[in-house]
């Protein structure tokens, strides 16, 4: 959550970590929508909204060849945009910060800190009560997150 909008989910994953991944790449590349270099790409004016969209996905996924390769550029574009590097990727989201992370479940070790942490997490909220609360903690300390036991556990195996 950013701002009060929730801008990554992680919902029904097998793996607490990975539920952690895939809220953190949702919230990376929401965040990435918001570059100046991708809030001025050079649409069409006839290009509508859910093509836009999904034109920005892919600009900014692995694959940004599939929209502004040299033989389908000009499909959704008025000139041909330049790439978006993992460079300048890195770059944008290594400034990122204020995002908030809320959690049904506890967490039982720092690799979910650490992974949220590179989303620009700065505060935490979920219900506590693992047997390693204490190395959750420390992880949170060591990366200056706060975080705050509700003690609600929404999540049951």
């Amino acid at each position: 959550m950013q701002n009060g909008q929730t801008i990554g989910v992680g919902a029904g994953q097998q793996s607490r970590v990975h539920c952690t991944r895939l809220a953190g790449q949702k919230a990376d590349n929401w965040q990435l929508r918001h570059m100046d270099k991708v809030l001025n790409l050079p649409f069409r004016d006839d290009v509508a909204k859910p093509n836009r969209d999904n034109a920005i996905d892919v600009y900014i996924g692995d694959t940004p060849e599939d929209v502004i390769g040299d033989d389908v550029w000009a499909m959704t574009f008025t000139e041909q945009p330049e790439p978006l590097t993992v460079e300048e990727k890195k770059a944008y989201l290594a400034q990122v910060t204020g995002v908030c992370l809320g959690s049904d479940a506890f967490f039982p070790f720092g690799d979910n800190i650490e992974r949220a942490r590179r989303s620009g997490v700065v505060a935490i909220v979920q219900p506590g009560g693992s047997i390693r609360d204490e190395q959750v903690i420390e992880t949170c300390n060591k990366y200056g997150i706060a975080m705050a036991f509700c003690g609600l556990r929404l999540f049951h195996h």
